[in-house]
């Protein structure tokens, strides 16, 4: 057994596309029983072959998150590891999501979340060791125009780990928050896509948030197709490669930022007063 084996075994959801992928690749590579989830196991052929165990695991879904839970603790004792990285972005005005879509978002990215680090730890306090890794985003740290409820669910996580980290440090588990930048994955094509779904309805059957909305949707094409932002991207390999050395890492960081583009925004949001800094997103956005 390799001594990073020896550490424990990983547990990360969403692990059908992008970072939970690439993640789960790369901690395969560094010899770690790595366990990777989804809500469709047959999207996960891959990371089989690369030596992953695939389990079905749906965040909103009590007893999937047990069942997957007892399967690592059956086979290793605890969760060495868990990566909450399952999540993805419902965008449009506040006054057009449909509520209901708004509870789905918070039932992946928040409550799923939670529910699965209870579920883990107390495992991980007998043992006295453990890392809970949980997949943020700049968007945990600054808002941008259309995505209210996205980024509330992200500032949630934010507040959860913070006041986490406090709990279980006298166990020996660390709590860990990793929060990229833009990525090069099919993210910003699925969160734009989310725009159709908001209310247009008004009281002259116009839509009054229909400029506001093409103008967020462009911002979503520049970052997924335009030549400049993509160089500037990170790739989920570059998230994964993050993941795996906070995880490695036997005093991590509390949150790791990555891509310079995370790094700016925060910084300006942080120094800049707030009517300036929505004056540099309206003339990012176009918006008047």
């Amino acid at each position: 057994m390799t001594p990073l084996a020896s550490r424990g075994a990983v547990l990360i959801t969403g692990c059908s596309s992008g970072i939970g992928r690439a993640t789960a690749l790369e901690l395969a590579r560094s010899g770690r029983p790595v366990y990777a989830t989804a809500r469709r196991p047959d999207t996960l052929a891959e990371l089989k072959r690369a030596g992953c165990r695939i389990l079905p695991l749906d965040v909103t879904d009590e007893e999937s998150m047990r069942a997957a839970v007892g399967v690592v603790e059956s086979e290793h004792g605890a969760v060495g590891a868990l990566v909450n990285n399952a999540g993805y972005a419902v965008y449009g005005p506040v006054e057009q999501v449909p509520i209901d879509d708004v509870r789905k978002q918070f039932e992946t990215n928040v409550f799923g979340l939670a529910r699965l680090t209870q579920l883990v730890l107390p495992a991980m306090r007998e043992r006295k060791s453990g890392t809970i890794v949980n997949v943020s985003s700049m968007g945990g740290r600054i808002t941008l125009p259309g995505g209210a409820f996205y980024h509330a669910s992200k500032y949630a996580l934010e507040a959860i780990s913070n006041a986490l980290r406090f709990e279980v440090e006298p166990f020996g588990i660390a709590v860990v928050v990793v929060e990229p930048g833009p990525v090069d994955t099919p993210w910003n094509d699925v969160a734009a896509g989310s725009l159709d779904a908001a209310s247009a309805t008004s009281d002259n059957g116009a839509d009054p948030y229909a400029t506001f909305k093409a103008a967020v949707a462009r911002a979503f094409h520049t970052a997924s197709h335009g030549t400049l932002a993509r160089q500037m991207s990170s790739t989920p390999e570059d998230v994964g490669r993050v993941i795996a050395r906070a995880i490695d890492s036997r005093r991590p960081r509390t949150r790791y930022l990555v891509g310079g583009t995370a790094r700016a925004l925060v910084t300006l949001e942080a120094v800049l007063p707030d009517r300036l800094y929505d004056a540099a997103l309206r003339r990012q956005y176009g918006l008047s």
